[in-house]
């Protein structure tokens, strides 16, 4: 049921093994145990959580530059966009980081089997390593100022119609609409140096 009704969101639109669904669907049950005591996710409906959790982190997962990255997920809570980005880029090395220790302790349990996953429990701001990519869903543009430029040169956002801050210190390339409702975005920064392009 799963795995159907991930290959009907995705419609083409990203190529999964049937391995990785499989991973994808041993995730979504862990999930669901374990949402029933902890508050991981308010979407309860398997086919609104495929499409905004799993379509919507992998169609991010198949933006990011086609080359062996690192990947830093902001506010991870329950690995979205980080876990599908893993599983669909395990040429990536992606580290998930979550302040809320409990979540943590999720992400750790759902990550055992990934070898590319590093689970961090601490504020992304107090991060002192360096990735390719910070990618982010759900996350306020507030929280995200102190921590995204200070992590990386790059991001990736999953969002609404409202653009990010001039004050997340990235230009950004225009949005690109997710293929599921009207309102929903990805934000790719623009390489271009600030200064040259104007902030849409």
């Amino acid at each position: 049921m799963f795995a159907d009704c991930l290959r009907l969101k995705l419609a083409g639109a990203v190529e999964l093994t049937a391995e990785q669904i499989a991973i994808l669907e041993a995730h979504y049950e862990l999930l669901g145990r374990w949402n029933r005591i902890l508050n991981l996710t308010r979407i309860d409906s398997m086919e609104a959580g495929i499409e905004r959790h799993y379509a919507e982190s992998l169609f991010l997962g198949a933006h990011l530059p086609r080359r062996p990255l690192l990947v830093v997920d902001v506010g991870s809570g329950a690995g979205f966009p980080g876990i599908p980005v893993a599983v669909l880029r395990p040429d990536c090395s992606v580290t998930l980081v979550e302040s809320h220790r409990r979540k943590a302790v999720f992400l750790r349990e759902a990550t055992r089997r990934l070898s590319n996953v590093v689970v961090r429990a601490e504020r992304a701001e107090d991060l002192r390593e360096r990735f390719d990519c910070a990618v982010s869903r759900a996350v306020s543009y507030g929280d995200l100022v102190p921590a995204l430029r200070k992590l990386a040169d790059a991001a990736e956002l999953l969002t609404g119609v409202e653009p990010p801050p001039a004050a997340l210190g990235f230009r950004w390339s225009p949005p690109i609409r997710l293929p599921w409702g009207k309102n929903r975005f990805l934000r790719i920064s623009d390489p271009a140096p600030l200064g040259s392009v104007c902030f849409t």
